[in-house]
């Protein structure tokens, strides 16, 4: 049995402790943390419709109809009109034959991976994949083998060294701690080859890029008939909660027969997807917002680099500001704090050692000011709390 105590205790020495603040206000460019008015620069609302008044309506519709909860899993009638009428619309908008509703897109992922691995396999994973695809992975008792990140022809180099395997290659669409996107059609090609089946994790491109805001895949121009499968999430630019999973007929149903994480699991308040049909309709209509997001993205880059801020390479709304040693991360976090800005640091294991950050988000309903306001406050404290060589 782990020692929790002690295992905190290093957590603690090594600057890994973390701390859970309670927001007590709805979503937006503006919260109240821990009684305290705060600019947040630090959630995935890209959109900024998770306090949108139509979300709001159509959820307490919903609930009007349905009932608050879901009152069982799927297959023990939790199933409603409003989860089916869902799936068929997230199918149509992606571009796959069907889709199945989860509560978490950790649970789908959790679903997928271990559904389609095969014990003692390899599953070939992107070396900065989500903790969600890697643990479907480990519940499949398969074989994880890490890939070179966002790198095609490494892939292609540890499938040719196991070419008797039909391969199944897992990645992120948009990577949650860099904000860089896979190299897709690459990988589709290297995995085509092969013989082998492409899962994509599009949590964060989902309504953030491509035309319609349809995501990764969209946007690299690459088709369904290219990826077995498509996660997306609805807890991000959608603004709701939940997460999906897409693919053809077999596939779908086979989540119901194998995918656990979904079979064991009390469906999703009905009312909820209700109100992401809704979203979903602003999703499509969101050409503006996603206009003013990138502007936002663009602003912040423009000013980052005048201030020699060294960023990861993204033009998504995920801008990392790399810092290394995870004690100043969170100096320099608890700096913004008092400067009434909200963005946690970022530390191992949640990244490498030695890539500690700031993971900074932006959304379509930051302003201008308050990216400029963002921006000399990073100027202030990265002046406070220089590194070593710095000082």
């Amino acid at each position: 049995m782990r020692d929790l105590a002690a295992s905190l205790a290093r957590w603690t020495a090594r600057g890994w402790r973390r701390r859970l603040r309670t927001r007590t206000s709805p979503p937006g460019p503006e919260v109240v943390l821990d009684g305290r008015r705060l600019l947040a620069f630090c959630t995935n609302d890209y959109l900024g419709l998770a306090g949108h008044p139509a979300l709001v309506r159509a959820l307490c519709e919903g609930a009007q109809r349905y009932g608050t909860g879901s009152s069982a899993a799927h297959l023990l009638g939790g199933h409603t009109e409003a989860h089916a009428r869902l799936e068929a619309a997230l199918a149509e908008f992606v571009g796959f034959p069907r889709a199945r509703l989860f509560a978490t897109g950790y649970a789908a992922n959790l679903a997928l991976v271990s559904m389609l691995a095969e014990r003692g396999e390899p599953v070939y994973h992107d070396r900065l994949n989500h903790a969600s695809l890697l643990d479907g992975t480990a519940l499949a008792r398969a074989r994880v083998v890490r890939y070179a990140h966002a790198d095609a022809d490494d892939l292609a180099r540890r499938l040719d060294a196991n070419p008797a395997h039909a391969p199944l290659v897992v990645t992120d669409g948009v990577f949650s701690m860099d904000g860089d996107l896979a190299p897709l059609p690459a990988l589709a090609r290297v995995v085509r080859e092969h013989g082998g089946a492409l899962l994509v994790d599009d949590a964060h491109g989902l309504g953030v890029l491509g035309p319609q805001g349809r995501g990764s895949l969209a946007q690299a121009g690459v088709g369904p008939g290219e990826v077995q499968a498509l996660v997306g999430t609805l807890g991000k630019a959608f603004g709701t909660a939940g997460a999906f999973v897409a693919g053809d007929e077999t596939l779908v149903d086979g989540l119901v027969h194998f995918g656990r994480p979904w079979i064991y699991s009390t469906a999703p308040p009905p009312a909820l997807a209700h109100a992401t049909l809704q979203a979903l309709a602003l999703v499509r209509a969101g050409e503006e917002a996603r206009r003013r997001l990138f502007e936002r993205v663009h602003q912040f880059r423009r000013g980052a680099r005048e201030l020699g801020l060294p960023l990861a390479p993204s033009e998504t709304p995920i801008q990392p500001l790399l810092v290394g040693d995870a004690q100043r991360a969170q100096a320099l976090s608890a700096a913004l704090l008092e400067a009434g800005i909200w963005v946690p640091a970022i530390r191992p294991p949640t990244v490498p050692e030695g890539t500690a950050r700031l993971r900074i988000t932006l959304s379509a309903a930051h302003t201008r000011e308050q990216v400029d306001r963002l921006l000399e406050a990073l100027a202030r404290a990265w002046a406070a709390h220089p590194a070593p060589e710095e000082a």
